[in-house]
């Protein structure tokens, strides 16, 4: 049996944040969210979740996105073992492994892991380190091994003298403990060290055997203290989600430019322009062409969707439809097939039936439109009325003339047609036009007079016309 253990406690005051540490974002998920994706497929017995600075609200996070996790406070923090020591009851008739991982380490692969826990099967320890040979192992505690590389010691950084700090073997916070071993050895912890606490890996020293696992690529056990180590991470990540859809099939012109989240699910054929982003969970179908600078948020693109230099945000595209360049897609947005939403149109909460074309300079807010409808420049869907948002409805194969208004609550019936600048008040029925606009008025041999020469002006004359410059109309 398996039971997994995060650890995610700790203030993060080095973050300078007002969120927990282990809710900070990282390529659309948090930290935490990674670290409980990560050990998944393990299929563990148990999960569980250490909590302490503003648990709460760690706890309702995880608590919307994963399943059957147990949670477990730790008030106050007072160290790693610490931490752990709080699973004596929870755990108090369990008798398998125990993984242990941070909440705040969420670069690990989840074969890592599995490597992890099959060597401590194999090797019949009461505990099992992963460790990694760093260049730079600053910050990091150091692992100290005899010639059968079996572990006898693993200090602190802080902790370290100065011939230990050579040492470029390092602990990477990662165990797979004999969770009955550990169990009987967590009471004997002591807090004799510069910071206080209770270290778990004072606890490697009191089992025995203690072996480790080097992990090959050394980037899985990086932490995150501060800003800088998050964006180090976020572009670990964001190379492994090109990676990976480069693998399956899409295609981006720029990598580097590009930034994807870990929701989002890519067809095959797909092109990625330069300095295009997705964020949130995202479906883009087969032969979709994406960019450049594009912004993809929660929303679905059916197959053949071409969007170019937009936003869309919680939107849904079907077959073949086009946006932009320069238009925004907002929440509830929904485009049948063929549709064309075209130069700086906006869409908001508005249902475009297939071959539906709005090419520029447009606001739908709240709106139907049927098949076919073709939105001229300029139009308009007043929905708002300081106090409520109304719908407007316009039956397809309608026609909308430039510079029209449609003042919501509005339905315009089939095949209408509505004059250009007209402000459409009143239902309008099938077959009709519809205008409604001041009628124009023409003034023959019209001649403005001649503008007076600055040296014969009067005082006031350039603020004050003559009666034969008013409109007697």
């Amino acid at each position: 049996m398996l039971a997994v253990a995060v650890l995610a406690a700790g203030k993060g005051t080095r973050m300078c944040s007002a969120h927990p540490k282990v809710l900070q974002p990282l390529a659309g998920a948090t930290l935490v969210d990674w670290v409980l994706q990560s050990c998944e497929p393990l299929n563990p017995q148990r999960r569980l979740l250490v909590v302490g600075h503003q648990g709460e609200r760690v706890q309702q996070h995880v608590q919307r996105r994963h399943q059957q996790v147990e949670f477990v406070l730790q008030q106050p923090q007072r160290g790693t073992g610490h931490s752990v020591q709080q699973l004596l009851q929870p755990l108090a008739d369990f008798t398998g492994n125990l993984l242990v991982l941070n909440g705040d380490v969420p670069l690990l692969r989840s074969t890592t892991l599995g490597r992890l826990v099959e060597h401590h099967h194999q090797s019949g320890s009461a505990v099992t380190l992963l460790t990694a040979c760093l260049e730079d192992p600053k910050g990091y505690g150091r692992v100290f091994c005899d010639e059968q590389q079996r572990v006898r010691a693993v200090v602190e950084d802080r902790d370290c003298t100065a011939e230990q700090r050579r040492n470029r073997l390092i602990n990477g916070g990662v165990y797979c403990f004999h969770w009955p071993a550990l169990a009987a050895v967590l009471p004997c912890l002591k807090a004799d060290n510069q910071q206080g606490e209770l270290y778990l890996t004072d606890a490697v020293g009191l089992l025995n055997p203690a072996t480790q696992l080097t992990v090959e690529d050394g980037t899985e056990i990086s932490g995150v203290n501060d800003r800088g180590q998050l964006a180090a991470c976020e572009q670990v990540v964001q190379q492994r989600l090109r990676q990976q859809w480069l693998a399956a099939g899409v295609s981006f012109l720029d990598p580097a430019s590009c930034s994807l989240s870990a929701g989002t699910r890519f067809g095959q054929d797909v092109v990625v322009e330069p300095q295009s982003h997705f964020r949130g969970s995202n479906s883009i179908g087969d032969g979709c062409r994406i960019g450049p600078g594009t912004l993809i948020e929660d929303s679905r693109l059916e197959a053949e969707v071409e969007v170019t230099f937009s936003v869309v945000r919680q939107a849904r595209l079907a077959r073949g439809s086009t946006v932009g360049p320069f238009a925004h897609l907002r929440p509830g947005a929904v485009l049948g097939e063929h549709c064309k939403v075209g130069n700086f149109v906006e869409v908001k909460n508005s249902h475009l039936g297939a071959q539906v074309k709005a090419s520029h300079l447009s606001y739908l807010g709240d709106a139907r439109l049927g098949r076919g409808v073709n939105v001229g420049a300029g139009t308009v869907t007043a929905n708002f009325d300081g106090t409520s948002k109304h719908p407007t409805t316009v039956g397809e194969g309608s026609s909308i003339g430039a510079n029209a208004v449609l003042v919501a609550p509005v339905t315009l019936g089939r095949d209408v047609t509505v004059a250009a600048g007209s402000t459409i008040t009143k239902d309008v029925a099938d077959d009709a036009l519809a205008i409604a606009r001041c009628r124009q008025v023409e003034k023959k041999a019209w001649h403005k007079p001649a503008a007076p020469h600055p040296s014969n002006a009067t005082p006031g004359s350039e603020t004050e016309p003559s009666s034969q410059d008013q409109d007697s109309t």
